[in-house]
Formats: structure tokens, sequence, C-alpha cells
């Protein structure tokens, strides 16, 4: 079954949260368990099984870390098992079609590729089940003795099928004790709306000129239509997961549990190492604290660091998908920001600002061809759109079209991509209460008009795609 990821989402929150805050605390954690197992199995009926087997076991494995762990040899035993079982888990689902279909290209096999049905956010509440076992090996946390309080960790639906990336560590004495107030109410359910706005009325629209833009012969395909397709797949993905990231962080605040923030307006960087401070910053400092530093990281030598730098960048394209489109995607980045820290990252620092914002977003919306064009072929075709300026003309009718008919939309988009709204808020707060007031009830207003405009369009549009499901 196709997830039918906003539609059903935006029917169940009000049901969930009318029986959340009715029943007494003590059994507020059984309905969210419950409401969120019903929220996966309305997509995955059949892998809820996997995700109940996969929880289990590294509840099991912590509570035996926990007892009878006395040596280091034993606690590293049930760190392996899981680590182990959680990776096969994840690399059979995942990567098993793609380990055959490149084992036949490169030794020209004939084996018959499995057809795997990938089960949805499975990398993410794996890597989260992982982090509860490593973190607990490293003493960092104590075993949570409650399977129930376990489960509904790795399934709370607001962040189960497409992040962010919840640590344990961060929210187990929320699941145990929390504070759910009118305040974190208006909050979780503006930010939610901020997130249903900025994935139907802009990740789908720049999502929409993507589509029709990529589909073009290379004939009718110019070098600044080229570009612009790359820039609003950019804005699409952008749009897309951090739209879900704001409604997950907003579904969170309304049942009171905080998550950490997963965007910083990373469009708005300076540079490639600073785009990924500001980029799904729970898998990058995932990857940080899990693999980058036990590798050694910085602190062993430049070869030990490149080395470091190149399993991380590896893994973290393959994390996104079985596909060799991605470990290039993750390759390309991990090469410049090896060039930004070695060569030349001390004299873009000393340029002028507007020189890194666009040095950085023209790495980022080249690097985004690279990710979301998964056949080589295909994607060796569009690079070549966007450097033919002697075989196509660098600009065409299209292109202005295209600039006509979906130039609000991106302008929107390239505004709310940059930090203006919390410039415009300290603006106000600077100017006195009056100004707060006003900049607040001027927010409640804009902020219903648009999720009017939101159900409007849910409701009508057929093109409702969330990218990150399929991670």
């Amino acid at each position: 079954m196709v997830f039918s990821g906003i539609p059903f989402l935006f029917f169940f929150l009000p049901l969930c949260l009318l029986l959340y805050y009715i029943v007494p605390f003590s059994w507020k954690n059984g309905t969210l368990l419950i409401f969120s197992l019903l929220f996966y199995a309305w997509g995955e009926p059949l892998y809820i099984l996997l995700m109940l087997f996969s929880t289990g076991l590294d509840y099991a494995n912590g509570r035996l870390m926990e007892r009878f762990g006395t040596t280091p040899a034993r606690k590293k035993f049930f760190l392996c098992c899981s680590i182990c079982i959680n990776l096969s888990i994840l690399g059979f689902f995942k990567y098993a079609g793609f380990a055959v279909s490149s084992i036949n290209e490169i030794c020209g096999a004939q084996f018959k590729v499995p057809q795997i049905h990938l089960p949805v956010g499975i990398s993410f509440y794996t890597f989260q089940t992982m982090s509860y076992i490593i973190d607990l090996y490293r003493g960092n946390i104590k075993a949570e003795r409650s399977y129930a309080a376990y489960l509904t960790y790795v399934s709370m639906f607001p962040q189960l099928v497409a992040g962010p990336i919840v640590r344990f560590s961060d929210i187990q004495n929320q699941l145990h004790s929390r504070k759910i107030t009118s305040d974190g109410f208006e909050q979780g359910l503006l930010r939610f709306i901020m997130g249903l706005f900025k994935k139907v009325l802009i990740a789908n629209q720049a999502g929409s000129l993507w589509e029709e833009i990529r589909i073009l012969s290379a004939a009718d395909t110019s070098v600044a239509t080229a570009w612009l397709g790359a820039l609003c797949f950019t804005l699409q993905l952008y749009f897309d997961f951090s739209a879900y990231s704001d409604m997950a962080i907003g579904m969170g605040k309304m049942l009171g549990f905080h998550y950490n923030e997963n965007f910083r307006y990373p469009l708005a960087a300076v540079s490639i190492t600073d785009f990924w401070r500001r980029w799904h910053i729970s898998l990058s400092t995932w990857f940080r604290d899990y693999v980058y530093i036990p590798l050694g990281g910085n602190r062993k030598g430049i070869p030990r660091h490149l080395c470091s730098i190149a399993v991380v960048w590896f893994l973290t394209g393959l994390w996104h998908g079985a596909s060799w489109n991605f470990v290039l995607w993750g390759v390309f980045h991990g090469v410049l920001l090896v060039l930004e820290k070695y060569i030349w990252g001390k004299a873009l620092a000393k340029l002028p600002r507007l020189f890194g914002h666009i040095y950085t977003l023209l790495i980022v919306v080249f690097g985004f061809v690279l990710f979301a064009i998964t056949d080589i072929k295909a994607l060796c075709r569009y690079i070549g759109l966007l450097f033919s300026f002697t075989e196509n003309v660098p600009v065409d009718t299209r292109f202005f079209w295209y600039l006509r008919n979906y130039g609000a939309v991106l302008i929107i988009a390239c505004i709310l991509a940059c930090p203006v709204y919390p410039w415009v808020c300290r603006k106000a707060a600077a100017l006195g209460k009056k100004a707060g007031c006003i900049l607040s009830v001027l927010t409640g207003i804009a902020v219903l008009l648009l999720f009017i405009l939101s159900t409007a369009y849910i409701v009508s549009d057929t093109y409702n795609p969330f990218l990150y499901f399929r991670f």
C-alpha cells in the first residue's frame, strides 16, 4: 500500500489529540502508542511486525546489557548483536536489490534481482534504535524498563516515517514526565500549519515544475531552463523535508514533547561546511557522533581524517538511497568538505558573504541534480544540459514562460529559505511590546489564511509526494 501521507495525517491528528488530552497522564503514552501503530499500519500493515521485532530486539538487548553486561566484552557482545541484526534488516530491505544488480553489472552475471518493497521510514527508526543501544553501551543513558515506553519512542507518529532522527537520550525523561500546556499547543499548531503550507503550497509547486522540466528533450531545454529545473528540485526537497520536520516538531509540542531543530535555513549558508551544519541536522550529528568521531575524526592526523570523511560521506550518500547516484552525491559533498578544510576554506571565509552564498548555492543546486536522477545515463544527460553553452541557447522563451507562471511561488520560496521571519521578529521585539502584539496578530491571520488555502489544495491537488518517505 502506498503511504497516503498528508491527507491521512490531516484527519488523523484531531482525533488523536482529542483522546490524548481527555485521558489521564498515565494513559497518554498508551494512547499515543495505539495511534502511532495505527498510523504506521495504515500505510504499512505488514511491516509493522518488522518494527515490533526491531524494537523488541533492542529493548531486550538493552535490558540484558544492563543486567549481565558486567564486563566490557559482554557489553560489546550485546551491542554487536543489536547493531548487526539492525543493519542486516536495513541492508536486506533497502540494499539487497541494489547489491545484486550492481554485481550483475560489474561481473556480467545474471542473478535474479529481488523485488523487495522498502518499509516506510525504516532508515529513520533503525538509526533511532541503534542510537539507543550505542548510548546505553557508552553509559550515556540507562536502559528503559518499560517496553511500551520504548516502543512509543520509536513508533511516535509525528517523526516516525520521515524524521527528524530523535535520540532516546533527548526524550527519555519526557516519556515519563512532560508538561502539556496551552502555550505549547499554540506554538505547535502554528509550527504544524507553517509546515503544511511549506509542503503543499511551495514544495509541491516547485516539484511540479521540476517534473515538467526534467522530461523535456535536449532540444527544448536551454541552459537557463536546466538550471531553473535544478533550482526547483532543490526548493522542492528543502521545503518538502523541512516541512515534515516542522510538522513533526509542531505535533510533538502539542503532545508535550520537544524535538531538536532539523533545519536552520541551510540555503542561506556561506560554505558547504556551513550548509551541513544547517541541513538535516539530526542525520549529520548522528554520523558525527556514531561514525566520524569513533573513526578518529580530525584528531589522529590528516590520513585518518581523510579516511573518516570518506567513510562518513559514502555512508551518508548510501543512507539516502540504494543507487549509485546517491553515493556519488555523498562523495561529491565529502570531497568539497575536504577541499574547504585544507585548500580554500580560509580564503573563502575572508571573501564577502554574498560570494559565499552564491558559491554555496551553485554547488548545492548542482549537487542535488546528482541526488534527483537515479539513472546514470539520464543524470549525465542533464548535467550536460547545465553546461551546454555551445550546443543549446543560453535562454529561450520557455524559460520566461516558466518564470511568468511560477515566478510568484519561486520568489516566495527564496524569501522563506532565508531567515527573513526571525529578522522581522527581532526588529518587532526591539520596537516594543505593541509592535510584538501587532506582529502576533498579523501572524495569526496569515497562518489562518494559509491553513485554509493549504486545505483547499490538499482536497483538489493529486500531486502530493513526500520525498523522504522512500528513505
